[in-house]
Order: structure tokens, then sequence, then C-alpha cells
């Protein structure tokens, strides 16, 4: 991570936790951050989806990243962001519907390179919660469902941005493991929220 970045980084870090819990030692702002905005109840969505798109605004817009640094700026969040959502507990699905959004509200992408950062999101979502132990399944369906929320904003069609989706899903989860992409596949084979999601061929096939 460039000096830039990191500069920038820190201080958005620095506001996160104004009027929050103290942030526990050794513990990623960002992580401290979405634990705060889900223990604090209210609308749980809202408050992940706000936290993460001032992060990704933060680190992204400011220092002018574009292309893989964008792309390593979002992984940086995103994986400090599923951790937290672990940490607490509950409907990490609904955790990263809020994340997925969040980081896509914070790139301000629209078109081919929004749907770009909706796979690898998705991957990264399903890489992090791979290695904290959390539902891959319910994730991978979590992912999929925040890039349905936003595909009109992001100017592509819902069933384009949920398969980009779970096709980063699905890439993640077979490095994974064979087990990994079982339990992702099963998650995102039909309707979420009334669109189809198609999986690309090579994708479904049993190995």
């Amino acid at each position: 991570m460039s000096c830039v970045l990191r500069g920038i980084r820190q201080n958005w870090l620095k506001e996160i936790t104004v009027n929050q819990e103290p942030e526990v030692k050794g513990s990623h702002p960002v992580k401290t951050g979405i634990v705060n905005a889900i223990k604090g109840g209210g609308d749980v969505f809202k408050a992940v989806v706000e936290t993460v798109t001032g992060a990704v605004t933060s680190t992204v817009g400011g220092a002018g990243k574009v292309g893989d640094a964008t792309l390593d700026a979002v992984s940086d969040v995103t994986r400090h962001a599923v951790d937290g959502a672990a940490e607490v507990g509950g409907d990490l699905g609904h955790a990263v519907k809020g994340i997925t959004v969040g980081v896509l509200r914070g790139t301000k992408e629209t078109g081919e390179e929004a749907l770009k950062t909706v796979g690898h999101t998705a991957g990264v979502v399903i890489h992090q919660t791979s290695k904290v132990g959390g539902d891959l399944g319910n994730a991978a369906k979590g992912a999929v469902q925040g890039s349905i929320h936003l595909a009109k904003d992001l100017g592509v069609d819902a069933m384009k941005a949920a398969s980009s989706a779970a096709d980063g899903a699905m890439n993640a989860a077979e490095k994974v493991g064979s087990v990994a992409a079982e339990k992702v596949r099963n998650a995102l084979t039909g309707t979420i929220d009334g669109v189809k999601v198609v999986l690309r061929e090579p994708l479904v096939k049993t190995p």
C-alpha cells in the first residue's frame, strides 16, 4: 500500500471511531467500525453500508486510485469488514450485503468497471469468510444480494450484476476447496431476490 493511501486511510480511520466504542487494541479500525455499527442496533444494513462507503471513498477517492490500485484498496476494506461482521456473529449474509453495497458506492464505478469490482469483492468475501470459519453460502448470497440491490445505480442489468458476484464467489470458493465450492454453488443456485442467478458453465460442472 502506498504512503499516500496509508496516510489517507489513517485520517479516515480516526473519524470512524468518533462517538463510538473505543477501538480494541490490535484491531483494524475498519473492523472496529463494523463491530460498532452492528452492535449499535438500529438499521444494521444502513450502518454497515455507511461505514464501508466511508472507508472506500477515503482510500480510493482521496488517493486518486484507479484499476488494480482500486481493487487493492477494496480488498483491504472488505477483508477487515468481514472480520468485524464475523466477530459479532448473527446474519453474516445481511452484513455482507451491506459491505458489498458500501464498496460499490465508495468506488463510484459504473458499467463494466463496476461489474469487475462486484466479482472481485465477492471473491474477497468468500476468501475471508473461509479464513474466519464463517458460513460461505450465506456470505455468497449476501454478496449477490448487494450487487442486485445496487444494479440500477451501477448502470447494469440486475441479472448481469448477480452473475458477476456469483462468478467471483465461485472462483474463490473453488480455490478454497471442493466442499466450499459445493456450499457456495448450492446457495447461489436458482433465484435470489427475484433475479435468476446464472453461473458460467465451467463453474457448475461437478469436478
